[in-house]
């Protein structure tokens, strides 16, 4: 929340429901809180992974609506007073380069300004911490589109390798993939079996926990050392959260 920009945040794919639960709970009883929303689109890749598969007529259609559902929209975004703030796990930052892509192309074909909606989104990959080098090699540094925006809009929050690796590859998820080739299927609901009941306990666990005094303080004490702690907003935010 803290390196936002003020702006609402939307959680891609289903690495990190658990942060969009925690701060669900969090900021249910905040004012004027951020918006939080999940947009569960996935991207197809060739085998090397390099490039995305071009989407069909329809897939487009469906990817468009599911970022309209979070707001973004050519015009949306143009309009916007404060970012629309993409989060998501990061290792090369490839889905973030297919997401920016859809978003980019939409607003060319929809001729709306450029130039004003390149400032209104941003990019927050969760990384796996490693040893701060001049040699180590972020995931904003291999994708050449980041260069497009400016700098305050592509940043990082880092979590231990273990907790990145838990979210990112090992967590049970509540819901299937989501890749093109399932967009116009119709969403199949949660498993039934032990570990989807057991993943589902910890999500509402998680939610509770966020909705707590201790949960809520934890998130504002968390806040305290970041930079944009000198502007308003977070501090508004944070006192709110410690408040309420």
């Amino acid at each position: 929340m803290a390196r936002s920009g003020n702006g609402d945040l939307v959680f891609i794919g289903r690495s990190l429901d658990s942060m969009y639960d925690l701060l669900s709970g969090a900021l249910s009883a905040v004012q004027d809180a951020p918006a939080l929303y999940r947009v569960p689109l996935s991207f197809a890749r060739d085998w090397a992974g390099r490039s995305r598969r071009t989407l069909t007529a329809s897939e487009l259609q469906v990817a468009r609506g599911v970022l309209e559902a979070a707001g973004c929209t050519p015009m949306a975004l143009v309009r916007r007073s404060s970012p629309l703030t993409f989060v998501d796990v990061a290792h090369t930052g490839g889905t973030f380069g297919d997401l920016y892509e859809l978003i980019r192309d939409w607003v060319a074909e929809d001729r709306a300004p450029w130039s004003v909606a390149r400032t209104k989104v941003r990019f927050v990959g969760v990384t796996s911490r490693k040893k701060t080098s001049p040699n180590t090699v972020r995931w904003a540094q291999q994708q050449l589109w980041t260069s497009e925006l400016p700098a305050r809009s592509v940043l990082s929050v880092s979590l231990e390798p273990q907790v990145w690796s838990y979210f990112g590859d090992h967590q049970v998820k509540l819901t299937r993939s989501w890749a093109p080739s399932w967009w116009l299927a119709e969403q199949g609901g949660p498993g039934r079996d032990e570990r989807t009941r057991t993943a589902l306990a910890e999500a509402v666990a998680i939610v509770a926990y966020g909705r707590g005094r201790d949960g809520r303080q934890r998130i504002a004490n968390a806040m305290a050392g970041e930079p944009a702690l000198a502007e308003s907003w977070l501090r508004r935010l944070r006192s709110a959260l410690l408040s309420s």
